[in-house]
């Protein structure tokens, strides 16, 4: 496509001589602005889909990809039953019932409320981010009297295996004084740890007999956790259950459940998108106002080509090799920096908390342990393909303009 004697040419204007120093620095700064737009783009775009990767494992991890409510009150009726209707349908692997509620969590001069959460210990032992992460517990000893912790929480009530807490319930006997809150006394079997702050800061654990007996549901259950096979279509579940559960009880997807959450992920990651992508415009501009102050500069030069025999397509070729250059070198360079920093993430994060001693990123606040990057690279190819084009786009005019140069005109005063 492009001759010897071009390219000669296209890298020789682009190099910096006395003259033409300030085109070659406008240039450089292109390459750069296109080079960071690109690694930032894809920085961005990995960590993005990082967080929404853990999140979801995270909470698909704790809680079934579908759930089972009580239409009205705060128990769920006939749970048994519902259980082997459930199991029947197509696509569920196991259904798990579930006694939760709201209480304070004592230890000496330091409570916290906490979600306390009652299941079976076989039931515990099959979530893939608590039975496989919890922390010197027997779980042959997970009985009456004893509970599980997050290892946060843990770590803020300063207790540890076979430590006594106190566990406070605002529904407690009605007496002649009125309503005394319920309080009741347990055994720290361990910790857990699921790798998100939300749930190992907050999150309390306890046989499902147990719960029923602190929560006085009598026998029954807050809700039911339902849990699919791997690649199932939840939506065609969710249907499923709906019909099957009939109008007594409420059926919702962790999708619905956590639709805010997730919701206010995707607006921000596209909303970085098109912010990051001003970088490779404003890089783009520097370009075309480069090109064609170095057409200008180069006038007499194109002149003398055009005298000489060359024709209009080659002298515009030669510009648009110039542009082209910059923009594929620094795609590239993005390309390979975005890749790199996303693969050694946590380690470029830990090298910049050490440096400034600060915490970059706080478990409390991003729900994660560690920072995540999924690199996408469908969206990778995405953001390289878009960059090329714009650096296309921004050659065309200074490249037309250099070709449309009138050589008796460019050498009349000469």
């Amino acid at each position: 496509m492009f001759s010897k004697t071009e390219r000669m040419l296209a890298f020789r204007y682009l190099k910096s001589r006395k003259r033409t120093g300030f085109v070659s620095v406008i240039a450089g700064f292109s390459f750069l602005g296109i080079m960071l737009g690109v690694a930032t783009l894809i920085i961005v775009m990995s960590v993005m889909n990082g967080f929404r990767e853990e999140l979801m494992s995270r909470v698909l991890g704790i809680n079934g990809q579908l759930g089972v409510y009580p239409a009205w009150g705060s128990t769920l009726d006939n749970h048994e039953q519902r259980m082997e209707t459930l199991k029947k349908l197509k696509d569920v692997s196991h259904v798990v019932p579930v006694v939760d509620g709201q209480v304070m969590l004592s230890s000496g001069e330091t409570s916290s409320g906490v979600m306390v959460r009652g299941m079976d210990k076989d039931d515990f032992a099959q979530r893939p981010l608590l039975g496989g992460q919890y922390q010197g517990i027997d779980l042959t000893e997970f009985t009456d009297g004893q509970i599980i912790l997050g290892w946060r929480l843990a770590r803020k009530l300063a207790v540890r295996a076979g430590d006594s807490v106190t566990l406070i319930s605002p529904k407690g006997n009605r007496t002649a004084f009125g309503m005394l809150p319920k309080m009741k006394s347990y055994t720290v079997l361990g910790t857990f740890n699921s790798g998100m702050s939300e749930y190992d800061g907050h999150f309390v654990f306890m046989p499902l007999a147990e719960a029923q007996k602190f929560f006085v549901t009598k026998g029954k259950i807050s809700h039911l956790e339902v849990f699919t096979t791997p690649n199932a279509d939840v939506a065609s579940v969710l249907d499923e259950a709906f019909t099957a559960m009939g109008s007594q009880a409420q059926v919702s997807d962790w999708r619905r459940t956590n639709k805010a959450f997730f919701n206010a992920i995707e607006v921000e990651r596209n909303v970085m998108f098109l912010i990051l992508t001003l970088i490779i415009i404003v890089a783009a501009f520097n370009m075309i106002s480069g090109l064609i102050m170095l057409v200008q500069d180069k006038t007499k030069d194109i002149a003398v080509l055009r005298t000489m025999g060359m024709s209009k397509g080659a002298v515009q070729r030669i510009f648009l090799m110039s542009g082209l250059t910059i923009g594929v070198v620094g795609t590239m360079m993005g390309f390979l920096l975005g890749l790199a920093f996303c693969y050694n993430i946590d380690s470029i994060k830990n090298m910049l908390e050490n440096m400034s001693g600060r915490e970059l990123f706080s478990a409390e606040i991003y729900f994660l342990s560690h920072l995540p990057a999924k690199v996408d690279m469908t969206e990778v190819s995405v953001v390289v393909i878009m960059s090329l084009v714009i650096s296309l786009l921004a050659t065309l005019y200074p490249s037309y303009k250099a070709s449309k140069t009138d050589p008796v005109e460019a050498l009349r005063y000469e």
